[in-house]
C-alpha cells in the first residue's frame, strides 16, 4: 500500500485514533520509566493492528500473529502462563487461519475488505459449547504450571478463544469478545504491576485496545449493512 493511499485509506476519525492511542501508550511508558520494550513494541503493534481489523483488512491478522509472539514473551516474564499459551497456542494459530479465512472471502474482489458473515444460532450454541470446554482444559493446564491468578487467567482463554473462533469466521461480534478480554487483562496486569510499576503500561495498553475494539465492533456492523445493500 501506497504511503499516499495509506493516507487517504485511513478516515480522520481513525488517524485521531491510532495517534491518540500511541500517544496514551508512550506517556504511559515513558512516565513510569519503563524498560520492556517488549512489552512497548506489542502495545504500539497491536493498536495498528486492531485499526486494519476494524476494516477488515487482512493486514491486521498478520499484525497479529507478530504481536501474540510479542505478547506471549512479556506474559512469561510476569509467570501469567495462560497468557503465554493462549496467545502462543491458540491466538497465533488462530490468527493464520483467519488471515487465510479472510484472504480467501474478499468482499466482492477487494483484498483489502473481507465479506462480513452471519452465524446461525445452531453456530453460536456450538463456539459457547466449544468455548466452554477449551476453558475447562486450560483451567486444569494452567492449575498445573502453577499459573498466577488462575481463575483470571482461565477467564482470558474463555474470552480470548471466542474472540479468535469469531475472528475467523468474520462475525461483527468479535471485536466485543476482545474487548472483554482487554477488560480481564487490563485486571490481570493491575495485579502484575503491584510488584513493578513498570507494568502499568501495559494496563493502559489494554485501556487502548478496547476503544480500539469498540470501533471496530461499530465499524464492522456498518461494513455489514453496507455490503447488504450492495
Amino acid at each position: 500500500m501506497k504511503k499516499r493511499n495509506i493516507l487517504k485509506y485511513f478516515s480522520f476519525a481513525e488517524w485521531l485514533l491510532w495517534g491518540g492511542s500511541w500517544l496514551l501508550i508512550l506517556t504511559c511508558f515513558f512516565a513510569f520509566s519503563g524498560n520492556n520494550y517488549v512489552a512497548l513494541s506489542a502495545s504500539l503493534l497491536g493498536t495498528v493492528a486492531l485499526i486494519f481489523c476494524a476494516k477488515g483488512n487482512p493486514i491486521g491478522q498478520v499484525m497479529m500473529i507478530i504481536f501474540s509472539l510479542l505478547y506471549a514473551i512479556d506474559s512469561f516474564a510476569c509467570r501469567y502462563y495462560g497468557e503465554m499459551i493462549t496467545y502462543l497456542g491458540m491466538t497465533a494459530p488462530m490468527s493464520v487461519f483467519a488471515l487465510v479465512s479472510w484472504l480467501k472471502n474478499p468482499y466482492k474482489g477487494n483484498k483489502s475488505e473481507v465479506k462480513v458473515n452471519r452465524l446461525t444460532g445452531k453456530e453460536w450454541i456450538f463456539a459457547a459449547v466449544l468455548t466452554v470446554a477449551v476453558t475447562v482444559v486450560f483451567y486444569f493446564i494452567l492449575g498445573a504450571l502453577n499459573t498466577a491468578n488462575l481463575i483470571w487467567s482461565s477467564i482470558s482463554v474463555a474470552t480470548s478463544f471466542l474472540a479468535v473462533y469469531l475472528t475467523f469466521r468474520r462475525s461483527p461480534y468479535y471485536a466485543l469478545a476482545y474487548a472483554a478480554n482487554d477488560v480481564v487483562l487490563i485486571v490481570l496486569w493491575i495485579y502484575a504491576s503491584r510488584g513493578d510499576i513498570t507494568y502499568l503500561s501495559t494496563c493502559i495498553c489494554f485501556v487502548a485496545f478496547i476503544v480500539n475494539d469498540l470501533y471496530g465492533f461499530f465499524n464492522w456492523l456498518k461494513m455489514q449493512k453496507r455490503q447488504a445493500k450492495d
